[in-house]
């Protein structure tokens, strides 16, 4: 089974995708964002999710402060999930994706269309540079690191180096077990195997 932490990558993006880039979990967002879901029965209804992998997800949301839960207001004792800040920052990254999907993977026209509900218009996304207030194209867009590089990388170093000590404790913990194992595989041997006297009158195994 694949993991979902990216522990090597110091990158937002890959922290960004350790929360909210396993299966289901942008689909969930998506429809909490933009189809106003806050109940459990509801996501599950909507996507088809199990209930097992929808609980699973919730539950890292609210860990992760992309959402709350609390009781609804009725009698039925229900859970709402309810975003946070944090998760209605989720917002644009869902938009660019339905763009790049509607212009790459939508040969019949995009399914949906978001639009401004004070005006009606077609919302879209566009990138803008602060210093000269222009739209840049996608290949004038570089990445630069910052100062706060070198304190990820120490972190990143050390959580490395503390994962592989208790990799290498685990290896170790296994390989005595495995001698253990096999030195009572031999006892268990030894003691079943017929033994028979040699002319000194002493007895030995086959």
């Amino acid at each position: 089974m694949l993991g979902n932490t990216y522990d090597g990558q110091i990158c937002s993006a890959a922290r960004a995708l350790e929360i909210v880039g396993e299966r289901w979990s942008l689909l969930i967002l998506r429809n909490a964002i933009f189809g106003g879901m806050s109940r459990f029965s509801d996501f599950k209804r909507s996507l088809g999710i199990s209930p097992n992998v929808l609980a699973k997800r919730l539950e890292t949301f609210v860990q992760e402060g992309i959402m709350t839960n609390s009781k609804g207001p009725d009698s039925s004792g229900h859970l709402e999930y309810q975003l946070t800040d944090k998760g209605l920052g989720i917002m644009p990254v869902i938009i660019a994706l339905r763009e790049w999907g509607d212009r790459w993977e939508a040969p019949e026209g995009p399914p949906a269309l978001l639009e401004h509900k004070g005006c009606g218009g077609r919302i879209v996304q566009r990138l803008h540079c602060k210093a000269c207030e222009s739209t840049p194209k996608m290949k004038e867009v570089v990445a630069k690191p910052t100062k706060a590089i070198a304190i990820y990388q120490l972190k990143t170093a050390r959580k490395i180096s503390t994962n592989g000590k208790r990799i290498q404790s685990r290896r170790n913990n296994l390989q005595s077990h495995s001698s253990f194992v096999t030195c009572a595989l031999w006892l268990h041997f030894q003691q079943s195997v017929p033994q028979k006297e040699d002319i000194h009158g002493s007895r030995s195994s086959f």
